[in-house]
């Protein structure tokens, strides 16, 4: 039954394709940049994948989640908006970063147009509410209202009305806004003025930032986050300096012009901790009360598996996680950096005042996880590194594939997203031991193709290895929920296929398909008709009920 039901709707999602739209292609590269070759590595194609079985007792279904457990998607201003240059809206890293290193994404591109949803967001929340998701998770661009970054401005009114129309028409539909506020396209003029999260000042200016949102936008949004992946803001634009706003060691990139990867991924860090703190602290005197809503973070990490039973490398799985997750949960429930950190960084490592400690414990009602996949971790305490940097300070490599071939999981999609569904039953367990059970959010789950533009329109649209994947993690989800993780909604990546950062437009994580090359337009997927089936009947699903080929 489940299995005719998935080649029905890859019939269904086929039957709008209009004739003559069966190939797919990309926007064309820029002339001054070679786009980089596309490589699929198939090595551990049939390695199989570590579930979490949905019994016959526990099958997976809506039902078997907890009342008012939230489903939705996921999008961000950058990538989904486009808008660029219009209206007002002022110039972010993430503008000029892909117009000075081109060389950086892997196919040339930029998100000056993206998928156009500035102007196409009606259409964007119509497949929301085709779909049947509860809520939508998108992110402010800082610029498009305060096109300077910083409230002594002014305000611009046109992006303003945007994001009132947006809000308006999600709840129009019967969907449940989630905003973010910051998704790394930090304002160009703050990053002029004083090198951005690098300085202390951003504090002042994040919070001011907020304070306006939280006015314009929270009598309607109920549910905000300060910050999408600090994570990977501070590693990937300050550490290895291939994320806006490109900083790193000389040593590390020589397209880094500026920099320094031993130290101001910890700096930065520590500045964008205060200004969640200081917007929380805004928002929970100002508005809590009064608008009823809630605010919490979105961390992001990999799960990381001892490399080997030896007490070294379980001991540098631990560190790893530390560095990485911890990093930023320690301090929100302690006020401190974690021991290991403390202990291997030493100096390097700002320290919190008193004061902000204070600030920084309990400052979140609900703790957004971005969860994709795992990683073995093994110990490299033994390596003398020439310089310091926060890629080796944890004293641990880790790897997707073992010394004797044995891989995580399969490489279902690019060159990093190895399936491996029990890491996220691990992270949440840790999260409630370690972290006394907060509140959680799944905020980003997902798995992306990589794009061939030889391939028919119908063979992208038969995602069903998306399906396979969103399942798997459905039961280590349900399984968590059993075990009593306080889980309360679970948001795919993405919504749509949209610019994938480094990666450009050669990566699918939508759920829907968007045609790059025809006027972007919105085809569903076979994975988003399986989500409307999936949240609009009583459908009992296993993994042993569905063939996925």
């Amino acid at each position: 039954m489940a299995t005719q039901g998935i080649l029905i709707l890859s019939l269904l999602v086929l039957v709008n394709i209009v004739n003559g739209q069966n190939f797919l292609l990309l926007p064309s590269s820029e002339p001054t940049c070679t786009p980089q070759p596309l490589i699929v590595n198939t090595s551990c194609d049939n390695t199989p994948v570590s579930n979490c079985s949905c019994t016959t007792t526990t099958q997976l279904k809506r039902s078997n989640f907890p009342d008012g457990f939230v489903f939705g998607a996921g999008g961000s201003a950058y990538q989904f908006e486009g808008g660029a240059y219009i209206d007002g809206k002022g110039d972010s890293i993430w503008d000029n970063f892909t117009a000075a290193y081109p060389n950086k994404i892997m196919d040339c591109s930029n998100g000056t147009v993206a998928i156009d949803s500035y102007h196409r967001y009606k259409e964007d929340v119509a497949i929301l509410k085709e779909m049947g998701l509860d809520a939508y998770r998108f992110s402010i661009a800082w610029t498009r209202i305060l096109p300077n970054g910083n409230r002594s401005e002014p305000i611009n009114w046109i992006g303003v009305q945007y994001y009132n129309n947006l809000i308006d028409e999600l709840l129009l539909n019967g969907i449940e806004p989630f905003a973010v506020l910051f998704h790394w396209d930090l304002p160009q003029a703050l990053q002029d003025k004083y090198y951005g999260f690098l300085h202390p000042d951003i504090v002042n200016d994040f919070r001011d930032y907020a304070d306006l949102c939280f006015r314009l936008f929270g009598d309607r949004v109920k549910h905000w986050t300060t910050l999408n992946e600090p994570w990977t803001y501070s590693n990937y634009g300050y550490m290895e300096g291939s994320f806006a706003p490109g900083c790193c060691s000389p040593w590390m990139d020589q397209n880094c012009s500026t920099g320094d990867s031993g130290q101001e991924p910890y700096n930065v860090t520590h500045n964008l901790l205060l200004a969640h703190s200081a917007a929380v602290k805004l928002y929970r005197e100002r508005y809590q009360a009064e608008q009823n809503g809630t605010i919490g973070i979105t961390l992001v990490t990999k799960w990381f598996v001892p490399y080997s039973p030896l007490r070294e490398d379980q001991a540098a799985a631990n560190r790893q996680l530390d560095f990485t997750f911890g990093w930023y949960m320690d301090p929100l429930t302690t006020g401190q950096y974690p021991e290991s950190m403390q202990s291997i960084v030493g100096d390097r490592l700002p320290k919190f005042t008193e004061e902000q400690s204070r600030d920084l414990i309990g400052s979140f009602d609900f703790i957004g996880v971005n969860y994709y996949t795992g990683r073995y971790a093994y110990d490299d305490s033994k390596t003398v590194y020439a310089n310091y940097s926060y890629e080796s300070d944890p004293k641990t490599n880790f790897t997707a594939v073992r010394a004797d071939g044995q891989c995580i999981g399969p490489l279902d999609g690019s060159s990093w997203v190895y399936v491996y569904p029990v890491g996220l039953l691990d992270l949440l367990r840790h999260m409630k031991t370690k972290y006394n059970n907060p509140r959680l959010y799944i905020t980003e789950n997902g798995i992306d193709e990589v794009h061939d533009n030889t391939i028919p329109i119908w063979e992208a649209l038969s995602d069903t290895k998306r399906v396979k994947y969103h399942i798997e993690h459905f039961c280590c989800l349900q399984q968590a929920i059993h075990e009593g993780v306080n889980v309360s909604g679970y948001f795919a990546w993405s919504l749509l296929d949209n610019f994938e950062w480094t990666a450009g437009y050669t990566s699918h994580f939508g759920l829907n398909f968007v045609d790059f090359k025809r006027n972007r337009t919105r085809y569903p997927k076979v994975s988003a008709g399986w989500f409307k089936w999936f949240l609009e009947k009583e459908n009992q699903i296993s993994q042993q009920s569905i063939s996925y080929e």
